[in-house]
C-alpha cells in the first residue's frame, strides 16, 4: 500500500535525499558488500594456471547457475550446466499464441528492488533496459482501485484513500520502529555499519525467531484493532497484501523492509528471461584460459545437458553425476542451484552428499505456492476517462491497478505504448489463494477473473478488448520446482543457516566437501533474484577455494571475511 520506511527516517530538511546513502540488500544476516566485490578492478579471483580447464558440474540453469557458471567460466574452469527444462528457471518470460511477440508474460520475477545491486550489475553489464513496474500506488502507475468488502477506492496516491488505510500505515510503521528498531537498522544498513547491524540484528534474531508475522502484529500495541490487521493483510505494504505471509517468520518480513526491497520495482524490458539468456550466450571480454568469444554456449555447443537423476560420491570424494540421458560424468566439484526439494524427490542421491543436520535443513524448507494468469489485450483501453451512468467523464481511469480480496488479488495492467497491444495480469495470487485455482485451466481460470472483476468494474468489458488465449502457472504444480519460493517459518533460523554457510566447507567434515549449495531458496532472501546472485556467488569463491585459489589481496570475497560477518549463531541446546 505504501512505502515501507517510517516517517522516522523520511528525509529532513537537515538531511536531503540527495546525501543520504543508498540502501541495497547488504545484511542484516551476512553484511557482505557483494556489489563491492562486483565493481573492483581486480575481478572475484584466480585459480592456478594447473587448473585451468577442470570441469565443475553446474545443476541448474536459473540465474542462480548462470551467475556461477559465467563467472567460474572467466576464471579459467570450464562449467558444465545441467538444466532439467529451460534456461532461466523462474526468471520465464512467454509469449501468447498467436499474437505480436511483443507481448510476454512474467510468469515468475517481474519485479526487481533498486536496492538489489549485485542484481544490478549483471543487469548493467548485459545491456539490459529496465523501467517502472505498476505497483499499487507507485509514482508510475496512472490509478489504484483498493476492493475490500466489496467497496471500492480509488486512488492516485495514499491520501486518496479514506483515513483508516492511513491508520493502518501509520500502525506498521509504529509497530516496526517498537519491534523491531526500524530506523536504527535502516541507517545502519545505509551506512554499511557491520558492528551495529550484527548487534541490532543478534538481539532480534533470538528475541524473533520464534515469532510469525502475525504474532508479532498482534503483540504490537499499534495493530490492536483487528480491522486494522484485517486491512493490513488484505492491503499491506509495498507490492500489496501480505496475509499469505501470516504465518511466516517475522525475520523474513524484517530482512524485506530493511532492505526496501518490497519498494520502487523496475522490470526488465522485454521479460526478465533476457538476464540469464544474455548470461548463457555472452562473451566475455576480460577472460581466462579461454579464448576470446568464447561463451557458456559455444562451451556447451548450444544447450545445457539434460535434467540431473542421480547425485552420489565416488572415490577420491568425486561427485558423480548421472543425467536423462543415461551419461555418467565425475567431477572434482559441483554447484547445486535448483530447488532443494529436487535433491529429495527427484533426483536419487546418497546419504554422503550433505552432513546430516543439511539433509534436516532441506527437508524442514518451507516454500509457498503462487498463481499468475495474464491474457492479451488490443490496446491500453484502462487509461480511457471512465464515465458515469449519463456518459459524463468521472475523472477516474476506466480501470485501475487493482488490489481486493475477491479472487483475483491482484490485478496489473502492463502497456507498451498507447494503441498498441498490451497484458493484463489478471490475478496474482500466493498460497492457498493459488491453491484454489490449482485443478483449473487457463481458460476456467480466466472466466473466475473477468466474473470477480466485473463485480468491481461493471461497466468495463475486458472480453471485447482480448486478441489472445490466457497463460498461466502454478508453481507448487510446476515438477521442477513444487513451489515458488522458500519462507521459513518460525523456529527455522537455524536451518537457513546451514544452507547460507554451506559454501564455508573447511567447517564441513572432509568427505563432505564438493558440492556447493546456491540458489535463492539457500540464502536469506528467497523469492528475490537478489538472493539467487549472492550464493552464486558464494558458491563461486567456494569452488575457486577447492581448486586451491585466491581473492586478490585488495578486494577480499565473501569467505575471506566470513568470521567477521558470519551469521548469529543460536544455540542447538
Amino acid at each position: 500500500m505504501t512505502s515501507t520506511v517510517p516517517t522516522a527516517v523520511q528525509p529532513t530538511d537537515a538531511q536531503p535525499a540527495a546525501v543520504q546513502p543508498p540502501i541495497t540488500m547488504v545484511g542484516p544476516d551476512f553484511p557482505y558488500a557483494y556489489d563491492d566485490y562486483l565493481a573492483h578492478p581486480a575481478g572475484l579471483g584466480q585459480i592456478p594456471a594447473t587448473e585451468h580447464g577442470a570441469e565443475v558440474a553446474v545443476i541448474g540453469g536459473g540465474l542462480s547457475g548462470l551467475v556461477a557458471a559465467y563467472e567460474l567460466m572467466k576464471m579459467g574452469l570450464k562449467p558444465v550446466v545441467y538444466e532439467a527444462d529451460r534456461i532461466g528457471g523462474r526468471l520465464r518470460t512467454v509469449g501468447f499464441e498467436g499474437c505480436d511477440p511483443e507481448l510476454t508474460a512474467e510468469m515468475g520475477a517481474m519485479r526487481f528492488p533498486p536496492s538489489s545491486t549485485a542484481l544490478r550489475h549483471y543487469i548493467d553489464l548485459m545491456g539490459l533496459e529496465t523501467r517502472p513496474f505498476p505497483n499499487p500506488l507507485a509514482p508510475g502507475t496512472p490509478s489504484t482501485v483498493v476492493d475490500l468488502k466489496g467497496e471500492s477506492h480509488y486512488a492516485k496516491t495514499v491520501d486518496d484513500l479514506p483515513p483508516v488505510y492511513r491508520e493502518v500505515m501509520e500502525a506498521w510503521t509504529t509497530c516496526l520502529e517498537e519491534g523491531a528498531d526500524f530506523s536504527d537498522m535502516n541507517r545502519a544498513l545505509r551506512e554499511r555499519d557491520v558492528p551495529r547491524i550484527r548487534e541490532i540484528w543478534a538481539r532480534l534474531v533470538e528475541k524473533l525467531d520464534d515469532q510469525t508475522f502475525y504474532g508479532f502484529l498482534c503483540d504490537s500495541p499499534a495493530f490492536k484493532s483487528f480491522r486494522h490487521r484485517e486491512i493490513f493483510g488484505q492491503v499491506g505494504f509495498g507490492t500489496g497484501g501480505w496475509d499469505t505471509d501470516f504465518p511466516n517468520s517475522i525475520l523474513e518480513i524484517l530482512r524485506v523492509v530493511y532492505t526496501e526491497a518490497d519498494d520502487h520495482h523496475h522490470s526488465i524490458v522485454g521479460g526478465s528471461q533476457r538476464l540469464p539468456l544474455r548470461l548463457w550466450e555472452d562473451e566475455p571480454r576480460k577472460i581466462t584460459y579461454w579464448p576470446a568469444g568464447t561463451s557458456l554456449s559455444s562451451l556447451h555447443e548450444g544447450a545445457p545437458l539434460p535434467a540431473v537423476t542421480r547425485l552420489h560420491r565416488t572415490s577420491g570424494n568425486r561427485i558423480t553425476v548421472t543425467d536423462a540421458s543415461g551419461r555418467i560424468r565425475t567431477y572434482r566439484a559441483a554447484v547445486f542451484t535448483a530447488q532443494s526439494w529436487l535433491l529429495l524427490s527427484k533426483i536419487a542421491c546418497d546419504d554422503s552428499l550433505f552432513p546430516i543436520d543439511h539433509w534436516t535443513a532441506m527437508e524442514r524448507t518451507h516454500y509457498m505456492e503462487s498463481s499468475k494468469l495474464f491474457v492479451p489485450v488490443d490496446r491500453p483501453f484502462w487509461l480511457d476517462p471512465a464515465v458515469d451512468d449519463r456518459g459524463v467523464p468521472t475523472g477516474r481511469d476506466t480501470m485501475s491497478m487493482t488490489l481486493t480480496d475477491r479472487m483475483t488479488r491482484g490485478t496489473y495492467l502492463l502497456d507498451n505504448g498507447p494503441d498498441r497491444p498490451a497484458v493484463i495480469c489478471l490475478s496474482y495470487t500466493w498460497c492457498d489463494d493459488s491453491l484454489k485455482w490449482l485443478p483449473l485451466s487457463a481458460e476456467e481460470r480466466m472466466e473466475v477473473m473477468l466474473n470477480s472483476l466485473r463485480e468491481i468494474y461493471p461497466k468495463v468489458d475486458i472480453r471485447k478488448h482480448l486478441i489472445g488465449s490466457p497463460v498461466t502457472v502454478s508453481w507448487e504444480n510446476e515438477p521442477y520446482f513444487m513451489g515458488a519460493f522458500k519462507a521459513n517459518l518460525p523456529g527455522h533460523y537455524r536451518y537457513q543457516r546451514r544452507l547460507f554457510t554451506h559454501f564455508m566447507q573447511d567447517r564441513l567434515p572432509a568427505d563432505k566437501r564438493g558440492i556447493f549449495l546456491a540458489g535463492d531458496d539457500i540464502s536469506w532472501t528467497a523469492g528475490w533474484a537478489e538472493g539467487a546472485v549472492q550464493t552464486a556467488l558464494n558458491a563461486v569463491w567456494g569452488v575457486m577455494n577447492h581448486f586451491g585459489g585466491a581473492t586478490d589481496a585488495t578486494n577480499p570475497g565473501p569467505g575471506d571475511l566470513y568470521d567477521e560477518l558470519a551469521p548469529v549463531e543460536l544455540p542447538e541446546d
